[in-house]
């Protein structure tokens, strides 16, 4: 006797989530539950969570990253040893298990796509230059569109291309163009492709002897998957799926790789995906696509975009008040 209880309209609960809420949950980052530690352990068990947290990328830091991080890439990769020797022997084994295996039939596509001028050249250039344009090209999308989902998209292509490094350095291979003996024609050579860097004084900048694993498989790849599962246009996931399959076409064709030269380059892959997916909890596409800016809210044009929730109601603007001369009598 004496006490009251307090229900909500229709029998619910006002405690219950509102379904246009949790329907927009997926869009933004939840703000962090867990409360803080106290001492130097707590301390560091904080700025690890803050670390693993998708956070919104800032464009100098990325720029400088992304530079430096190729130039090592570049650095670490012509400075492996190149063991030509051993590089034309693996060669010759990755030869002969496929042909054992009765896959072995880059030979025939390279002569055939060879026969073709226009198309040839048109795949030395492709192979040249849409590696980076293209990567580079998703990198901006990415930052632009989807910046919760940037750090951890970005993460497996870092780790994958580390990984690939260390097959350059344990599996030294010469591509097909360059095996002794071997009937495949060098077209880079052959029809002079201006910047590749298997041609002219840019051979001598690069490790023509890394040909395992694959990355222009592996970012080609990494580059597919992304759009494929972050676009909504379905012409831009079409175009996802096309991308990684010409590749495979062209660097077979061009006799740049071996067609197991690419299933190395997916395993590197699939090791990027397995080290961002421990380091952030979730798959890329599974992050939030919209995240907080270092002052803990949504810049207002994202804010606009995301359904108000039922419990939020919606601002009604306040009457002016009414002056003297403006009454009626």
């Amino acid at each position: 006797m004496g006490e009251t209880q307090v229900t909500s309209h229709e029998g619910r609960s006002t405690a219950d989530p509102s379904p246009i809420a949790a329907g927009a949950a997926p869009e933004t980052a939840p703000a962090p539950t867990t409360p803080p530690a106290s001492g130097k352990t707590g301390r560091l068990l904080a700025r690890l969570r803050s670390l693993r947290m998708p956070r919104r990328p800032r464009l100098w830091f990325e720029i400088l990253l992304i530079a430096v991080s190729y130039w090592l890439y570049s650095l670490v990769r012509n400075a492996v040893p190149e063991q030509k020797a051993q590089a034309l022997r693996n060669a010759d084994w990755i030869w002969s298990a496929e042909k054992s295996l009765g896959l072995a039939f880059e030979e025939t596509v390279n002569h055939a796509v060879n026969s073709v001028t226009w198309l040839i050249v048109s795949m030395n250039y492709y192979y040249a230059t849409l590696h980076f344009v293209v990567t580079i090209g998703v990198l901006v999308w990415l930052f632009r569109r989807h910046p919760g989902r940037y750090a951890a998209t970005r993460l497996v292509l870092f780790a994958t291309t580390a990984v690939a490094l260390l097959g350059y350095y344990l599996y030294p291979l010469a591509p097909p163009r360059l095996m002794n003996g071997a009937n495949f024609i060098d077209t880079v050579l052959l029809h002079e492709t201006w910047g590749s860097m298997a041609s002219g004084n840019f051979k001598n900048m690069s490790n023509q002897y890394a040909a395992m694993p694959s990355m222009h498989i592996g970012w080609s790849l990494w580059c597919g998957l992304t759009i494929f599962a972050l676009a909504s246009a379905p012409w831009a996931r079409i175009l996802g799926l096309l991308y990684p399959t010409l590749t495979l076409v062209v660097i077979v064709a061009t006799a740049n790789h071996f067609w197991l030269d690419a299933v190395g380059g997916m395993a590197c892959l699939a090791f990027g995906y397995a080290v961002s997916r421990v380091w952030y909890g979730a798959l890329p596409h599974r992050l939030p696509k919209w995240v907080p800016d270092r002052r803990g809210r949504l810049t207002a044009l994202r804010a606009a975009r995301l359904p108000r929730p039922a419990s939020e109601p919606v601002p009604q603007r306040e009457p002016a008040p009414e002056t003297a001369g403006s009454r009626r009598p």
